[in-house]
């Protein structure tokens, strides 16, 4: 068998029960034994391998420096200067609201800071003359400090009027328009960044896939929008918590843009491969071979030494990986599992075994 498996196929066994049972339902009427002969069987060998089992997830292609740009304080939407789709530089003037009233701010918290330089000034002289107290000098002091505050969280807000590309990126949307009313932290504009290094897929995953990654380990990244093509990645972020609602992990790979044009919202497949530390050895068994499965568990049967009974065996499941499975207990000294005509054996069961190639399985 060739261990290096690949493209694991992710589903419920239960799917993969319902699909045998609907097999072997259609199949009855035409190849059901006689009653009181025995059923005919085929048997499927067991293999042993090594494998590094590949996890396989699907997502959205983002930017790492998607943001949703807004102002600080509220106020009249004087200017948008950019369009949906405009690709922008650093630092460039996006929007801006109506300044008349945050100027207004700026230049009475200036008149207050000359003011309190002023009494600053003269207490301080009639301080020297024993004219003024100690405590009105330092009242004086305060009032200019908060004056001087006051000043310098006036600046602060004018600067935070206008809204300015953080680096170099695309107007993904434009969420309001001129001449609205814009509240504080109300987005604006969706930015994207389009750095080398900014492309993400973030998507969730199982605990058990959760426990074996960990940052850095290698992505190998397929997107429909380049068929045949594969990106590279590593997974830079892995979530400490499962998400409340989902119950899955969130894990981020970094794409390699490698050169090609990305855009957010493209679909993509990751393939992740833990590192070797996290292989290990599972026995393979022909997906055919399961008679019955309730999550991980399952059953299958194998014939006894005398060729003409069986005996069913509970096993432990790994995981489905394309017509195979594999398993993780239960099979230890078991060569040969029953494949085609399992469908129909209980444990008094009495078989032979068939060459016979129109047997379906089930």
């Amino acid at each position: 068998m060739n261990t290096k498996l690949l493209d694991t196929v992710r589903f419920p066994l239960a799917v993969l029960l319902a699909f045998g049972l609907v097999r072997c339902g259609q199949n009855a009427a035409a190849i059901a034994p006689p009653k009181d002969e025995p059923i005919p069987v085929k048997l499927q060998p067991v293999t042993i391998g090594g494998h590094n089992r590949i996890l396989q997830y699907s997502g959205l292609i983002a930017s790492n420096s998607e943001a949703r740009l807004s102002f600080k304080i509220g106020g009249i939407i004087s200017r948008i200067f950019v369009k949906e789709g405009d690709h922008v530089a650093a630092g460039q003037l996006l929007a801006t609201l109506d300044l008349t009233e945050i100027d207004a701010q700026v230049n009475q918290a200036a008149q207050n800071v000359e003011k309190s330089q002023r009494d600053e000034r003269r207490m301080t002289n009639l301080y020297r003359d024993t004219v003024a107290s100690l405590e009105q000098l330092q009242n004086v002091q305060t009032q200019l400090t908060v004056a001087r505050e006051a000043l310098r969280i006036a600046s602060f807000n004018r600067k935070y009027a206008q809204i300015r590309a953080a680096s170099a990126g695309t107007i993904l949307q434009k969420v309001m328009n001129e001449g609205e009313y814009a509240s504080a932290g109300a987005a604006v504009l969706t930015f994207t960044g389009t750095g080398q290094g900014d492309w993400v897929v973030r998507f969730g995953v199982s605990d058990k896939d959760w426990a074996v990654l960990k940052k850095g380990d290698k992505a190998v990244i397929a997107m429909d929008a380049y068929p045949g093509e594969s990106f590279g990645g590593v997974i830079t972020k892995l979530a400490e918590g499962s998400d409340p609602n989902g119950g899955t992990y969130a894990v981020e790979v970094a794409v390699a843009q490698g050169g090609h044009k990305l855009a957010p919202g493209l679909f993509c497949t990751i393939q992740l491969q833990p590192p070797s530390p996290y292989a290990r050895n599972f026995v393979f068994i022909p997906a055919s071979a399961l008679a019955e499965g309730d999550g991980n568990t399952g059953f299958v049967y194998t014939i006894n030494d005398d060729k003409r009974t069986v005996k069913k065996i509970p096993i432990r499941v790994a995981y489905l990986q394309g017509d195979l499975i594999a398993v993780s207990g239960g099979l230890d000294n078991v060569r040969q599992v029953i494949t085609d005509g399992v469908g129909y054996l209980t444990e008094k069961s009495v078989v032979r075994l068939s060459t016979d190639t129109s047997i379906h399985s089930n």
